[in-house]
């Protein structure tokens, strides 16, 4: 890590930041209109930060999860979700969708992914998953980008 002060592009230019939340919170609102926890709704945005490697947002997401009664079991293993009874099978759809569009550089969203999640998702829901996981990946690149601090 170098010592070049980082622009907080936030700050900087607070319009289209202003922007950036509100579209997460009309994504939300579509995403509980859909019918999903809101337990699961953070999940997503942990997983995707855990994804992208950006401390600020897991701290962020993880406070509030905790806050809303999410079981601390579920987040621990929330990196080898797919290896533990822990999660639903519609839970289990949302992060296989939410991880395929993160990770798109490891190549497009694979009919599978997109298969897996359609089959145990309403349109609606994949739809609010796919925002959500957009969004999410946004905030990310905005906090780390501008290197949000995140001291002890």
């Amino acid at each position: 890590m170098t010592n070049t002060q980082r622009v907080n592009i936030g700050k900087l230019h607070p319009a289209p930041y202003k922007t950036l939340i509100a579209m997460s919170t009309e994504v939300e609102e579509l995403a509980a209109a859909a019918g999903l926890d809101p337990l699961l709704v953070e999940l997503l945005k942990i997983r995707t930060s855990q994804l992208n490697g950006c401390a600020f947002c897991l701290r962020m997401h993880t406070r509030d999860a905790l806050k809303e009664g999410e079981n601390p079991d579920r987040i621990a293993v929330l990196p080898a979700w797919a290896e533990t009874g822990y999660f639903s099978a519609t839970e289990r759809a949302a992060l296989r969708l939410t991880e395929a569009i993160t990770c798109v550089p490891d190549g497009h969203v694979s009919d599978d992914d997109y298969d897996a999640a359609a089959a145990a998702l309403s349109a609606d829901q994949v739809s609010a998953v796919a925002w959500l996981a957009t969004v999410m990946n946004a905030f990310n690149r905005v906090a780390i980008t501008s290197r949000y601090r995140v001291d002890g």
